[in-house]
């Protein structure tokens, strides 16, 4: 799994973290995929999400990390009936979701391995190719 125990330790106070994760695995395996799909939607376009979620240990961006634990976070707490600390989660959670529109709108540029394609090898970019094409009159 991407997100570990440890990381959540990053964003959440042992002691929230206690109440949060009472949940059983199940829905908090769940919260975590929803993280890294979520997050995923935005990088998808640009940035070869396979690389990025399958890197382990310190090859992780921390940034992405230390966001998809924030979201999976924010996911646990939506599910419990009485969402202890909903506040701090939800303006983390905002935090991230606006970081993530930055990054998919090309302001933010993380340090994440580019999605190429697989026929040509070059990077996706945009979609938008510049140039010109050969001239076709004979003037």
């Amino acid at each position: 799994m991407f997100i570990t125990q440890e990381d959540f330790k990053v964003v959440a106070s042992e002691a929230a973290l206690k109440v949060i994760t009472q949940a059983d695995d199940a829905n908090a395996d769940n919260a975590i995929q929803e993280a890294v799909e979520e997050i995923a939607g935005y990088l998808r376009p640009k940035y070869d999400c396979e690389k990025v979620f399958s890197a382990v240990g310190n090859d992780r961006n921390r940034q992405i990390v230390m966001y998809a634990a924030d979201i999976a976070l924010y996911n646990m707490i939506a599910a419990q009936p009485q969402r202890m600390g909903s506040d701090v989660r939800k303006e983390r959670y905002e935090r991230a979701i606006k970081w993530l529109e930055g990054v998919a709108a090309g302001k933010i540029v993380p340090d994440l391995p580019i999605a190429t394609d697989e026929a040509t090898g070059e990077a996706n970019t945009n979609g938008i190719k510049w140039g010109n094409g050969p001239n076709r009159h004979s003037w």
